[in-house]
């Protein structure tokens, strides 16, 4: 990131800057950018590639998130204006996303999610006790992608033993940068992949219905009409992107904070009813989505020209962390209250799963520290080696190894 300088609008101070929105970092460093970036303007003219705008601030990104007649979620990504993919229903804005919000919406409401608790606590304790006496491991690859994805496949109707090979597929498409996979062929391989994969199971469920998602999802109507399959397809390809590295990503981050931060991990083992405020402030503190919109027609939004076309990025951990709504926004804070962040969105398309989400990472709070209390980052360890990408405009962590002592708190 190059900053530039301050133009001076008549509502809101805005500034040039080179924000390159794929390219790989160290750990933490890019919300520290974006940290950076607020404290500059409130607004940022971007000069990557063919240029976009930057909202920095909470209320200007709360603005254009309740305001999808303004902002497209028609494209979601700066570098891609004009996607060649298409995800039901994040990019499509209302009346056709309401229709399809309404379908999904019985399946992740706050009921429907509380039965699936003993489910996901007993595969969650599985995990966790096959790593408890090793007394070290990769909490990226040995818990955080494997947790949340046996969750996914559940709901999904997938076949749990095909776990390995979605991970395969979730790291080709969520896992790059623009300099491993520079012309984005292996993404669109995988996509295909995922998508060839639950054609066969809809080929399977029409035959042998069960109780899931995609069982479900072969009845429905839409304004009279059964959905064609393409979009029942794209519908599941997101489902496949949302459920399983936003999770991953999430535990990854919060992790690595208690790892470096032993006075709030021994308050969380010492106090366990303290989980649930720690969840959604990490979640605040570690905001890792960073959706973009599209500009549906020419305006003026506080003083900036937005022409029709052009994408604003919206990074959510610049909003979370804006001290004017978040008083001492940049340090983690159980006892903050209230916390009323933006880590899921706002507006009409705010995360639909997350109350999956929340039930997720409470419960890996409490079996990990009821399992492992004590733990850290590996002696010798470097946390400047690890990398930190954005694909599928979701941060994330390359690996996070940890160590403890077996048998002790």
């Amino acid at each position: 990131m190059k900053a530039g300088t301050d133009t001076g609008t008549a509502d809101r101070s805005t500034a040039v800057a080179d924000v390159d929105p794929v390219s790989e970092s160290r750990a933490l460093e890019r919300m520290a950018e974006f940290d950076a970036l607020r404290e500059q303007a409130d607004i940022i003219r971007s000069t990557w590639n063919q240029g976009y705008w930057v909202l920095t601030r909470s209320d200007l990104q709360r603005e254009a998130f309740q305001n999808p007649k303004q902002f497209s979620n028609s494209a979601i990504q700066p570098h891609f204006a004009n996607p060649e993919h298409f995800y039901i229903p994040e990019m499509l804005d209302p009346p056709e996303h309401t229709k399809w919000r309404q379908l999904l919406g019985p399946y992740f409401s706050p009921g429907r999610i509380a039965t699936l608790e003993p489910a996901v606590q007993r595969r969650c304790q599985e995990i966790i006790g096959a790593i408890a006496q090793r007394g070290e491991c990769d909490f990226y690859e040995d818990f955080a992608r494997e947790y949340p994805t046996t969750i996914f496949m559940g709901l999904m109707g997938l076949p749990v033993e095909d776990a390995k090979q979605f991970l395969v597929w979730e790291d080709a498409i969520l896992n790059y940068s623009s300099e491993s996979d520079p012309e984005q062929t292996k993404i669109m391989q995988a996509m295909a992949d995922v998508q060839g994969c639950f054609r066969e199971l809809f080929a399977l469920r029409r035959v042998e219905p069960r109780d899931d998602l995609v069982t479900a999802a072969l009845t429905w109507e839409m304004d009279g009409k059964p959905i064609p399959e393409q979009d029942l397809l794209n519908m599941c390809l997101l489902m496949f992107m949302a459920g399983l590295d936003t999770v991953t990503q999430q535990l990854s981050y919060s992790f690595l904070h208690l790892a470096t931060h032993p006075e709030d991990r021994e308050r969380i083992v010492r106090d366990p009813e303290v989980i649930p405020d720690a969840v959604e402030e990490f979640l605040r503190f570690y905001s890792i989505v960073t959706p973009g919109r599209k500009v549906t027609s020419d305006v003026d939004f506080h003083g900036c020209p937005f022409k029709q076309g052009e994408i604003v990025y919206l990074p959510l951990s610049a909003a979370s962390r804006d001290q004017d709504e978040f008083p001492g926004g940049d340090r983690v804070d159980f006892d903050r209250s209230p916390n009323h962040h933006i880590a899921f969105g706002a507006g009409p398309h705010r995360c639909l799963g997350s109350h999956l989400a929340r039930r997720e990472l409470r419960i890996a709070f409490e079996e990990w520290h009821r399992q492992i209390p004590n733990y850290r980052l590996a002696p010798d360890f470097d946390i400047s080696t690890i990398h930190e990408h954005v694909a599928g405009g979701v941060l994330g962590l390359d690996r996070l190894p940890l160590v403890w002592d077996v048998g002790g708190r």
